[in-house]
């Protein structure tokens, strides 16, 4: 099957990202306090994202929920038809793979919860990153670097 690679890249993507919010927020309880893993480069500290990468676009509504998770599910399909109907090289298949299965991840949360649990916290150089994230959110930022770098286009 042509889209194997696809599929796999999907579903690593989505049960390494769900077994690591198992993990931290669940396990080791990152919720009671931060926990210093590579202090200041990472810090598990936990947070509820109702938005987009980076606490963007906030709402705490139902509405807001689900207008996101829509959104989620169709950028996730139209990846995979736009990925169906072309030639894609083994590297696209693997990117839209891991956008795919990063998106998806989110959206299991955005269902149980109501919004991503988020729990990396990366600062570096003297700079205090607010911001925390999760690994679906790294599988989907290099899922579309991937997909922009290495779509098969020549450049004009």
């Amino acid at each position: 099957m042509r889209y194997r690679l696809l599929i796999w890249a999907a579903m690593a993507a989505f049960a390494i990202d769900q077994i690591s919010k198992v993990l931290v927020v669940h396990i080791m309880r990152v919720a009671e306090g931060d926990i210093d893993v590579l202090p200041p480069l990472l810090v598990f500290k936990y947070g509820e994202n109702r938005g987009i990468n980076f606490g963007l676009f906030q709402g705490n509504t139902e509405a807001a929920r689900w207008v996101l998770i829509g959104v989620s599910i169709a950028i996730s399909a139209a990846v995979l038809v736009w990925l169906m109907r072309s030639a894609p090289s083994k590297i696209m298949l693997l990117s839209g793979g891991l956008l795919i299965g990063g998106a998806l991840g989110n959206v299991l949360d955005r269902v149980l919860y109501g919004y991503v649990l988020d729990f990396l916290n990366m600062s570096c150089c003297g700079i205090n990153n607010p911001f925390v994230f999760n690994l679906a959110d790294v599988f989907i930022f290099a899922g579309a670097i991937g997909l922009i770098l290495f779509d098969g286009k020549k450049p004009s």
